[in-house]
Formats: C-alpha cells, sequence, structure tokens
C-alpha cells in the first residue's frame, strides 16, 4: 500500500486529490498538511511513501520545504504540484530533490502514474520537461539570466515580475523590508539589470511570470 501525505493550502484540491487516489486499491492518503511547516512536522512524526506537494503554500516556499524534507528523509519520495506551467519551476524543483513535476490541470491518470514511478524511488518527468531538461544540458555553458538566481531570489524576481510591491513581497515571504530589498539589489546585480521594468520584461519574456 503507497502512503501518501498531501500537502496544500487549498480544501478543494485536497479533497479532489484525495478522491482520485482512495480510487486506486493500492494507495491511500494517510494525512493532510495546508502548508509546509505542517508538511513537515507530519513527516517528522509518521511515515509516508509519497507526499504530494503544492510549490505555492502560504510561508515558506515549496523549494525550501523540498530541501528540508529531502535532508531529514533523503529516501522520502516528493511530487510538486503547481498550477504554474513547467517551464517556470519544473528545472528547480528536480534539482531541489524533488520525483516530478505535475501541474494541477494533469489528468488523474497522469498523477497515479507518477505516484508510482516515485514510490520506487523513480523520477516522473513529462515528454515536454524531458525535452526542455535534453535542451538546458546543450545549452549548459550558456545559462539563461534567471538560472544563475538562487531559489529564494528567483522567487522574489517572480513576485516583482508579476506587480507587488517591496512591502507586499515582504509580508508573504514573513521577511523584513530591507531583506527582501537586499534581494533585490542581488537580482540587478545578477542579471545585469537596472530596474523593475527591465526584470519585468526579461519575466514576461522568458514566460517566469503569467
Amino acid at each position: 500500500m503507497i502512503k501518501i501525505l498531501i500537502a496544500d493550502d487549498h480544501p478543494v484540491v485536497r479533497k479532489g486529490l484525495k478522491e482520485i487516489i482512495e480510487e486506486t486499491p493500492d494507495m491511500m492518503v494517510g494525512d493532510e498538511a495546508i502548508n509546509g511547516r505542517e508538511a513537515l512536522e507530519k513527516i517528522r512524526k509518521s511515515d509516508f511513501d509519497v507526499v504530494l506537494l503544492d510549490i505555492s503554500m502560504p510561508g515558506r516556499s515549496g523549494l525550501e520545504i523540498i530541501k528540508e524534507l529531502k535532508s531529514e528523509k533523503p529516501d522520502l519520495s516528493v511530487l510538486i504540484l503547481s498550477m504554474h506551467p513547467e517551464e517556470q519551476y519544473a528545472v528547480r524543483v528536480l534539482k531541489a530533490g524533488a520525483s516530478g513535476y505535475l501541474t494541477k490541470e494533469s489528468a488523474p491518470d497522469e498523477l497515479i502514474t507518477a505516484i508510482r514511478k516515485a514510490s520506487i524511488g523513480r523520477k516522473y518527468i513529462s515528454s515536454s520537461l524531458a525535452e526542455k531538461l535534453a535542451f538546458d544540458l546543450e545549452i549548459d555553458a550558456e545559462k539563461p539570466l534567471h538560472e544563475t538566481l538562487s531559489d529564494r531570489e528567483y522567487e522574489v524576481m517572480r513576485m516583482i515580475a508579476s506587480g507587488k510591491t517591496i512591502s507586499e513581497i515582504a509580508k508573504k515571504l514573513f521577511l523584513s523590508v530591507k531583506t527582501i530589498s537586499t534581494y533585490r539589489s542581488r537580482i540587478l546585480e545578477k542579471t545585469g539589470m537596472k530596474s523593475n521594468a527591465e526584470l519585468t520584461h526579461y519575466a514576461l519574456k522568458n514566460r517566469l511570470v503569467e
């Protein structure tokens, strides 16, 4: 029996995932969590085979949660579910140690296939993502600018590009305004850009924001 933890802050999403999983005879939902902190607490107290983790929950970023989960339980498989298209996060979550990346539009049978693969320690990679990974290997010497950013810097850049103010970002990430300003300075320095408008243009051009 594959025991699964669902970590998502939307009750409707958790309910839908639970229904799909529990229609499958060899799978069960062992528990649910509404944010990354609660997911970590539940994983410390109980054993799961697979964690279904939403990348965009309140508080700490999904990328940070993956790294912490993997450092505490290296053999635990983490599948990322996201409303964001693959090109925005998939490569980063795989590098952070996730077993796969699915968008919330994925068909139920794709979800079940991904859980089965993850439960035996394999990666689930869609054909479009496999193509992107192969392409990234080819052009690794010429990394796109956003690939030089840390995960936190990348998160802040996406928020700036989506029109959020420094104060709004600080509040959402539970960090000080000063810290976010420091991140912004680092982002501009690493990318060679001069303003939020330039960052926004770059992010839209590279489809890093909707």
